[in-house]
């Protein structure tokens, strides 16, 4: 049995949990928040630290460091973030609903996630080249997608 299939997110050893990312960069994208009504807006917009074409990290080990507003993942913290992706493999779990089909754990393949719709890989603007002045032209709802559970 895979250790996501018998392990809750509490037990899990730190490479599980690190493995639990599916690498769609969802949560690295700039949110927006409406002054008036307090609602998140998601924006097509990516952290300076994140690769457009690869959703990785580039500076994973010092990001919170050179972007002082990211937010780490914790135990702690997964339940309580309104803005993590409905796909987001933490927040499923922590929903008890496990990985879904597409889920490189669980597909075998890490381009499952790019070929379901759910990665940002290809569809984001560098926030170091977008004038944060044009950031609401950047809103997207993509970002909210969620694949079938089969197909």
């Amino acid at each position: 049995m895979a250790f996501w299939e018998e392990k809750t997110l509490e037990q899990m050893s730190t490479a599980e949990w690190e493995a639990l990312c599916d690498g769609c960069g969802r949560c690295c994208l700039i949110k927006l928040e409406d002054e008036d009504t307090g609602t998140l807006i998601t924006s097509d917009v990516r952290c300076q630290l994140l690769d457009g074409d690869t959703c990785a990290c580039t500076d994973y080990p010092n990001r919170q460091t050179k972007v002082p507003d990211c937010i780490k993942l914790t135990i702690d913290n997964v339940r309580e973030i309104p803005w993590i992706p409905v796909t987001c493999a933490y927040r499923r779990m922590a929903e008890g609903k496990g990985l879904a089909w597409w889920h490189p754990l669980v597909s075998g393949d890490p381009n499952t996630v790019v070929d379901v719709g759910v990665s940002v890989k290809g569809r984001t603007f560098l926030e170091t080249e977008v004038d944060p002045e044009t950031w609401e032209e950047h809103a997207v709802d993509w970002p909210e997608y969620e694949p079938p559970e089969v197909l």
